[in-house]
């Protein structure tokens, strides 16, 4: 069974916002007391916090679905619904927070660091927050909006000042054991250590951390191993320490060879966004400070082999230290030389802060609408596809089991300007209007013919206008309808063609009656004898 998970997918979602309540005040001898219902409480949100106890992901892998609460519903006599509890969920210090795309989206650093994962459904209004002096007792209130529903990628980059890198068996973590109070495991075959290891040095005044990964191999770049899989955690290192064998029973190994190999896949491993400099920009892995720790000086062949590949490192230009995790021999030399960096490095980021970016905060335009429609084409009709945050927001709200609560929709639509819109794009009557993206609300389109439902006198929760909704043709009826009329307008131009081509097209119908004799007509009297 997994002990240390350091990846995981989140499916995350906050809380569904409660429904606005539909509620008149009742009182003895007060026979008109008003709406009295109350709004609906807000969903609860889903936050993630860094929490200094927490240090792996195990849980979010066994149980990776995590909800927030919703909010309770109103209820009358201007009683409000409860919110949701906002569910925090706690997260190893150093968690990067990215989209199934890999986008960053927040990098948590520090105890207390949280980012709201899941953000929670509003609640609905109730009947006495929609009244006003037009509309003095709404029968409809709104419905509360699910919350945020989205997966996300947690990956824990460990916050470490120095990291320890090399072959399998190079005894980093014998080194890491000796020279701090961690105990990694230690055995004497390759890919010993399976998961990152940390341990804190005190080094004179300075205390810092190192962190140790599973081993890298030729081909780690292509998958080969386990090392390049842990690499994240020595991203946000200030330096890396090469530990060579050198005392390696292989023939074919040497510690020039195996330093080459490593600073290759060092070379070939993408260090992302999440970890950058206080100029903003990130610092490759084999572009920083590195030491080479010449280890296993303790064994005969390891001490030829130290003196004998040393004057070729010096020459390079890298520290060298010959050491032995064993006998310590070495090591304080070594923690000292860590140090140095560390310190370094943490008085060039506190002369240094790094840049905030100052959020920019932009006023709507004057001429914005709040929406975009769309034009498309279904089925060979013209349909067309209102979007925008207004009337998406507007439509999750909408009871559409209440006549009055439609028309208020309607209303709020056509106050945004929606229809004049639908008007300018060429919409007809009985055309598909679609609110929102692929599961959006489907309607065929009626212009309104009056709008201002607060002015209509009709019971609560009903709108006259819709008094006849069940008599409205459909749109192949209107179809129909309307080619009876081109047909009939069609032979009326027939008509009126055959007549001009008769001669009588110009003359009036008076001048018709007068030329045609009464006893033709049939209205005659008999001639008197």
């Amino acid at each position: 069974m997994a002990s240390f998970v350091d990846r995981v997918v989140l499916h995350v979602s906050g809380g569904t916002g409660g429904h606005g309540c539909v509620s008149v005040h009742r009182e003895k001898f007060i026979p008109l007391g008003g709406p009295d219902g109350g709004n609906g409480g807000d969903g609860g949100n889903v936050i993630l916090r860094v929490d200094h106890q927490t240090t792996t992901l195990l849980d979010y892998h066994h149980s990776p679905h995590r909800h927030a609460t919703n909010g309770g519903s109103g209820m009358g006599d201007w009683r409000g619904g409860k919110n949701g509890e906002t569910l925090i969920l706690p997260v190893p210090d150093g968690t990067v927070v990215k989209s199934k795309d890999g986008t960053v989206l927040a990098d948590l650093v520090g105890e207390g660091a949280e980012y709201v994962a899941a953000a929670g459904g509003q609640g609905g209004l109730g009947n006495a927050s929609l009244s006003s002096q037009k509309r003095r007792a709404p029968g409809f209130a709104l419905l509360g909006i699910e919350g945020d529903a989205r997966d996300v990628v947690l990956e824990l980059k460990s916050i470490a000042d120095i990291a320890l890198v090399g072959f399998p068996s190079a005894g980093k973590s014998s080194l890491i054991a000796a020279m701090s109070a961690a105990r990694p495991k230690i055995a004497d075959y390759p890919f010993t250590t399976l998961i990152p290891n940390l341990g804190v040095v005190q080094s004179g005044d300075v205390r810092f951390t190192i962190a140790d990964v599973p081993g890298l191999i030729e081909g780690a770049s292509e998958g080969k191993g386990l090392g390049h899989h842990f690499l994240r955690h020595v991203e946000r290192c200030a330096a890396l320490v090469h530990v060579l064998d050198c005392g390696t029973l292989e023939s074919d190994r040497d510690p020039l060879a195996d330093l080459a190999i490593i600073e290759a896949e060092l070379e070939k491993y993408s260090v992302d966004m999440s970890f950058a400099g206080a100029d903003g920009e990130v610092v490759p892995l084999n572009h920083r400070p590195r030491l080479i720790a010449l280890n296993k000086v303790d064994l005969p062949d390891g001490k030829d082999m130290a003196e004998f590949v040393r004057p070729e490192l010096e020459s390079r230009g890298y520290r060298v230290f010959e050491i032995s995790a064993t006998s310590h021999e070495g090591l304080r030399q070594l923690g000292f030389a860590m140090a140095e960096i560390v310190q370094a490095a943490r008085a060039a980021l506190a002369a240094a802060p790094p840049k905030v970016q100052p959020p920019i905060l932009r006023p709507r335009a004057v001429n914005e609408a709040g929406f975009k429609i769309r034009r498309e084409e279904k089925n060979l009709e013209p349909l067309f596809r209102v979007l925008g945050d207004k009337p998406v927001r507007w439509v999750k709200q909408t009871d559409f089991t209440n006549e009055e609560a439609i028309g208020y929709l309607a209303d709020r639509l056509a106050k945004l300007g929606v229809e004049n819109e639908l008007f300018k794009q060429g919409a007809k009557p009985g055309d598909a209007v679609v609110i929102g993206e692929d599961d959006g609300v489907v309607f065929d389109w009626e212009p309104t013919m009056m709008a201002g439902a607060e002015m209509l006198a009709s019971p609560r929760g009903t709108d006259i206008r819709f008094a006849d909704v069940g008599d409205r043709p459909t749109r192949g009826q209107k179809r129909d309808e309307q080619q009876e009329r081109k047909d009939a307008k069609a032979a009326a131009r027939a008509e009126l063609e055959a007549e001009r081509k008769a001669g009588i097209w110009t003359e009036s119908v008076s001048s018709r009656r007068a030329a045609t004799p009464l006893k033709e007509s049939g209205l005659g009297v008999e001639d008197d004898e």
